[in-house]
C-alpha cells in the first residue's frame, strides 16, 4: 500500500508539474476506431456490427491506460493472414460468432507522439450456425502489441493514432468442433494488423 500510494502521488506530481508547462494537456479521453467504418461496406452475407468505445486516463504524460469496449460479428478464422484466403469463399465457419469484449490496454509514449502499446481483452463469445440458431458460448483472451504514433489536432483537443500491431489469443475456451476444424489450418495469431484510433481529450 506504501509503494502504491507513492506511485500515485508521483504521477499526480508529474501530471501537475506538466500541466502547468503545457497548457493543452488533457488527463482524460474518450475515442474508438475508424474502422467501424467498415461497418458501412454493404456485406449482407456477414456484416460486422463492429462497435468501438474507448475510454483513458493518462497516469503521466507517457503513461496512458484505457479501457476498451468492443462488440462485434466475424465468421471467419481470425488466423488468416492477408492474402488469397483472406474471407475467401470455404475458409469461413459453418456460421458465425457474436462477442463483446471488455479490455485493458497501456500505451507507453517514447519520442513525442511514438508510443508502444499492449492490449488484454476478455471476448466473451457465442457460436451460431447457418440457420442463425445458438450453438455454445466460449471465452477468448486477446493480447495484442502495438506500435503506433499520435497526432494532436486542434490544440491537442483531439487526436488520431495510425498504428500496427500483432494479436494473438493463448487462452481459447468452448469452440464448437466444427468451427475448430477451420481454425486449425491456421495460426493463432495474426500479423500486420493496421489500427487507427482517434480519440477526444478532456
Amino acid at each position: 500500500m506504501f509503494t502504491l500510494t507513492l506511485l500515485m502521488a508521483g504521477s499526480l506530481q508529474l501530471n501537475a508539474q506538466y500541466a502547468n508547462q503545457d497548457s493543452t494537456y488533457k488527463k482524460y479521453f474518450v475515442g474508438s476506431t475508424f474502422l467501424m467504418l467498415g461497418n458501412l461496406i454493404p456485406n449482407d452475407r456477414n456484416p460486422p456490427h463492429f462497435i468501438q468505445l474507448n475510454i483513458g486516463y493518462r497516469i503521466t504524460p507517457k503513461d496512458v491506460v484505457f479501457l476498451e469496449l468492443k462488440k462485434s460479428r466475424f465468421a471467419y478464422p481470425l488466423g488468416i493472414p492477408w492474402g488469397k484466403s483472406f474471407d475467401a469463399p470455404g475458409e469461413n465457419y459453418p456460421g458465425h460468432v457474436r462477442q463483446h469484449v471488455i479490455g485493458l490496454a497501456y500505451n507507453r509514449f517514447w519520442w513525442k507522439g511514438l508510443y508502444t502499446g499492449i492490449h488484454a481483452m476478455n471476448a466473451f463469445q457465442r457460436y451460431y450456425d447457418e440457420g442463425n440458431k445458438k450453438i455454445t458460448k466460449g471465452f477468448t483472451l486477446f493480447m495484442t502489441y502495438r506500435l503506433g504514433y499520435q497526432v494532436k489536432l486542434l490544440r491537442n483537443r483531439f487526436f488520431i493514432e495510425p498504428s500496427i500491431g500483432l494479436t494473438h489469443w493463448p487462452v481459447k475456451t468452448n469452440t464448437p468442433q466444427s468451427f475448430e476444424e477451420k481454425e486449425s489450418k491456421w495460426p493463432a495469431y495474426f500479423g500486420f494488423e493496421p489500427g487507427l484510433h482517434f480519440g477526444f481529450n478532456f
